[in-house]
């Protein structure tokens, strides 16, 4: 795969407003983003739409991709329920001349580090306190308690990787956060 543009890794837990700030980053124009689309092989939810969300692909297409080596990284989360970063994504990005912003689970993200360490700059949202994250899960009314509390279990653990990454942004105040990030990748694409 050539190499060309930088790749900003965003990863977090649920709740971090880790979304929330890619998403104000892309509205930056100067700072010539796009974002990575993943490849899932579970269902759409909701408003999803494929290839704009997600692009989805069955189990058995995304196990051929794995047999091809078509991804940058991939993990199966569930059973059968796979994501991962197409190498031709990260291509098509770059040949369009942009830099390449990824909204990513933690092992992706620090997988897509490990393989490219000059040119990524790796970013971890963190919630101000696991309280406060779950507060933010519960007002966005979109999960079952049962969901809640695996977000909330899964997030304890991944708060441990936090010094893995370039960065730990904390997030106690969105416009704070967003004003940081911008600055992060100002200075990382320059």
């Amino acid at each position: 795969m050539q190499k060309e543009g930088k790749l900003i890794v965003f990863s977090a837990p649920s709740g971090s407003g880790k979304t929330t700030i890619v998403h104000h980053l892309l509205k930056q124009t100067e700072l010539n983003l796009d974002f990575s689309i993943s490849a899932t092989s579970r269902p759409l939810r909701g408003k999803e739409v494929d290839g704009k969300d997600y692009y989805f692909i069955s189990a058995e297409a995304f196990k051929n991709h794995i047999d091809n080596d078509d991804f940058i990284e991939w993990e199966e989360v569930y059973t059968d329920n796979y994501y991962g970063t197409l190498k031709k994504e990260v291509e098509r990005i770059w040949n369009l001349g942009k830099h390449v912003i990824f909204d990513i689970d933690v092992v992706g993200g620090l997988n897509i580090k490990k393989q490219f360490p000059e040119q990524t700059l790796s970013v971890f949202v963190q919630p101000p306190s696991i309280e406060e994250m779950e507060r933010r899960l519960r007002n966005r009314k979109t999960d079952t308690e049962e969901k809640i509390k695996e977000r909330v279990a899964k997030a304890a653990k991944e708060l441990n990787y936090a010094k893995d990454f370039d960065v730990i942004l904390v997030n106690d105040n969105l416009e704070e956060a967003k004003n940081k990030a911008c600055k992060l990748i100002e200075n990382f694409v320059k």
